[in-house]
């Protein structure tokens, strides 16, 4: 019998650790940080946490301005990992954003001043032991001994790792595994809120389960998509869709004449990455989970997410599928007008200063889509601009809410709200300042933003939608504004709450979150550029 022919070596992976250095810094910070929560004492842990995660993320953000300037966002954009990440315009401004951000957000993390001690130890926003039973004897004791939960910097330093690469996922595969390396952290950090825990607990039931809900739909739709393409590249299947493949096998001629899979497919994927960005009819964990999620959480989701998520919507939909834009563009009109009105509409009812964040971050969702649909270079551009002033404002305004407290914690209730600029005048004027932006007053960043989204939007044959949002910004205005009058123009309660004093680390997230909604309202040109030099998709 003859002898069987040795098969091919498996050849070895090549990686370009270069390129991905963003990520990688990232997730080995990550990897250190669960050795230091093993080895560290106790009490050196915060200090050691901390210290490691803004190194981390600082160098992370280095790694990404020299990707930069080495021209891997315009001349050397390329395909790494062996085709499975992008490194490109879009990719490195998303990822400088998420980073930015992060690294703002943190700083509310690690603030340990707003709360009176406790038996002489400092407290932060999380539990002090999250595997306790809330109101439990094992808590009580860990709050006695000063316990903390600096597991949330190493999570934290994942939920970035994984949303470095979603945006520059270049195949459906690596979506999915990036989706979920930051979804999972998230649902942990939802859940160890020390005050209300819980609502914490609960908002973190809810967020998991429409979570899976929503994976499931996007894995389901990766399986068609696959079925009908026979790859799961994006390069591979925007081939296919156009019928520009050079090897059509007779399986692959089968599929490709079957659009119903592409169809429900395509449909199934991007209702995984509406989920993500909280756009109706997808929205409905949005309230609970803002407002039962500790504060400096959901100021870090509400604006993190959506970088990574909008940035992975916007490659799916201009790299794999731009032969489908008179399928995908009614679909997304639709849901752009929906998430607009409701957002707006429902946001007048809230009587909790996070739900109305949430409600007003629904309908920025929608703004924020009129761009995705504009299909151009420019709506491209425009949205990197939008979401980077975006998500400074939402952490600078959610920094804000955890200054406002009473005896049982931050006081979100609206009527706490009232005379607040008369009790503490330069928390409300800042908060003030946000509450312009997210109206899209002109001289802040909001402005800058929505009329760069608009007008893409408009270019792009979409004017009616214009239309639509000018109305929603109109009636979203109105109840930022009422928030301003009872603020300045209410008489404050005697038994109303406080104005912690904070510590240099949120003075520094709400300066840096004023800082750029200034600048980037007043003289948003330079960034407007940058937005546009890096919109341009590598395939």
């Amino acid at each position: 019998m003859a002898a069987a022919e040795p098969a091919d070596k498996i050849g070895a992976p090549t990686i370009e650790y270069t390129q991905l250095a963003p990520t990688l810094i990232v997730v080995g910070a990550a990897v250190v940080g669960i050795l230091l929560e093993a080895f560290v004492p106790r009490r050196a842990r915060y200090y050691a946490q901390m210290f490691l995660t803004v190194v981390a993320l600082a160098a992370a953000f280095a790694a990404v301005v020299g990707l930069a300037a080495g021209g891997y966002g315009s001349t050397k954009a390329g395909i790494a990992a062996m085709g499975a990440i992008a490194v490109d315009g879009p990719a490195l401004f998303l990822q400088g954003t998420i980073l930015l951000a992060s690294l703002v957000a943190l700083f509310t993390f690690g603030e340990r001043r707003l709360d009176p001690a406790h038996h002489g130890h400092r407290v932060d926003s999380f539990a002090a032991e999250a595997a306790a039973v809330p109101g439990s004897e094992q808590e009580q004791a860990a709050v006695k001994a000063g316990f903390t939960t600096t597991e949330v910097f190493p999570l934290m330093l994942f939920a970035v790792g994984g949303m470095l690469v979603f945006p520059a996922a270049n195949d459906l595969l690596t979506l999915f595994i990036a989706l979920e390396v930051f979804s999972l952290p998230l649902y942990l950090l939802c859940a160890v809120a020390r005050r209300k825990r819980m609502l914490s607990q609960e908002a973190a039931v809810k967020y998991f389960l429409l979570g899976a809900f929503s994976s499931a739909f996007l894995l389901f739709g990766i399986a068609l998509l696959y079925g009908y393409a026979g790859s799961v590249s994006y390069a591979r299947i925007a081939d296919v869709v156009d019928g520009s493949v050079p090897d059509i096998t007779p399986a692959l001629a089968e599929t490709m004449g079957n659009d119903v899979l592409l169809l429900i497919g395509f449909a199934m994927v991007l209702m995984g990455l509406l989920f993500k960005v909280g756009a109706v009819p997808f929205h409905m964990w949005t309230p609970d989970v803002y407002q039962g999620a500790p504060t400096p959480v959901t100021g870090f989701m509400a604006a993190a997410t959506k970088v990574a998520a909008f940035g992975a919507m916007l490659r799916l939909l201009y790299v794999v599928l731009p032969g489908l834009r008179w399928d995908w563009r009614p679909i997304m009109w639709g849901v752009a007008i929906l998430t607009m009105l409701a957002g707006a509409v429902i946001a007048i009812t809230q009587t909790d200063i996070k739900r109305l964040l949430a409600y007003s971050s629904i309908a920025h969702a929608g703004f924020i889509l009129a761009g995705v649909i504009a299909a151009t270079p420019e709506g491209v551009s425009s949205v990197l601009f939008y979401l980077a002033a975006y998500s400074f404002v939402t952490i600078g305004a959610f920094a804000v809410v955890t200054l406002v407290r009473d005896a049982g914690g931050e006081a979100t209730h609206l009527s706490k709200w009232a005379g607040l600029g008369r009790r503490s005048p330069l928390v409300a004027a800042v908060f003030a300042v946000f509450l312009l932006a997210f109206a899209g007053i002109p001289l802040t960043s909001g402005f800058s933003g929505k009329f760069a989204v608009f007008k893409a939007a408009a270019e792009g044959g979409a004017g009616a939608l214009v239309v639509v949002g000018v109305i929603s910004s109109a009636i979203a205005a109105f109840f930022y504004i009422r928030v301003i009058v009872l603020m300045f123009f209410s008489e404050p309660k005697p038994e109303g709450p406080t104005v912690a004093v904070p510590s240099p680390l949120t003075m520094t997230a709400i300066g840096v979150g004023v800082a750029v909604t200034l600048v980037l309202g007043v003289a948003p040109q330079y960034f407007l550029d940058l937005a546009g030099h890096a919109g341009v998709f590598v395939r």
